[in-house]
């Protein structure tokens, strides 16, 4: 029967589908670099007379695009399996309050409200302290929040299960035939 999976088998499903989504973003981030240096950049000869990509493009189609592709990443695995990639390594399924697969609504409020608490610590740390490190520090600490807080609630839900009406279950490990048992048995029938 499946239990409420426990923060570290998370955070290490998390780990898996981090490096799946990095690659993403990065294929994504070149595809669109590419694209706005041709359409809107005069890159000269020299390293020196090389421009950057207007701050409106970053902003307006760049960073949309990530979200988009977070978004899409997990929406898709959500809506299809109830399961990421790094989730199925560590036997994961998130599905929603009644047992079955998240909608796109359920999945876009889960992605945000996992966002939302270590955006909101970033913006904290940049308004007391301003540097860099602070802003990373608080947002981390915003993020390990998320899922400590299984820890202290009753139902061992995380802050994003609980903004979502969603639940990550650890389900049991299925038993399979080994090929060596197979093969004998076919053997034997023989």
């Amino acid at each position: 029967m499946p239990t409420v999976a426990k923060p570290a088998v998370r955070l290490a499903a998390i780990v898996y589908d981090g490096m799946l989504i990095l690659a993403m973003l990065f294929l994504v981030g070149a595809a669109l670099a590419v694209l706005g240096t041709v359409l809107f950049l005069d890159v000269g000869t020299t390293s020196q007379e090389a421009e950057t990509l207007p701050i409106w493009y970053q902003n307006a189609v760049m960073t949309p695009a990530f979200v988009l592709t977070l978004v899409g990443f997990y929406g898709i695995f959500w809506r299809k399996s109830g399961q990421t990639l790094g989730m199925q390594t560590w036997r994961l399924k998130t599905v929603n309050d009644q047992g079955g697969l998240l909608t796109w609504r359920q999945s876009f409020v889960r992605i945000i409200s996992a966002c939302l608490l270590p955006a909101l610590c970033a913006v904290i740390g940049a308004l007391l302290h301003g540097s860099k490190l602070a802003i990373l520090v608080a947002a981390v600490l915003g993020f390990l929040f998320n899922f400590l807080f299984c820890l202290f609630n009753r139902r061992g839900l995380a802050v994003h299960d609980m903004l979502s009406n969603t639940i990550t279950l650890k389900v049991p490990k299925i038993a399979h035939e080994s090929l060596w048992q197979t093969l004998k048995r076919r053997k034997n029938k023989a």
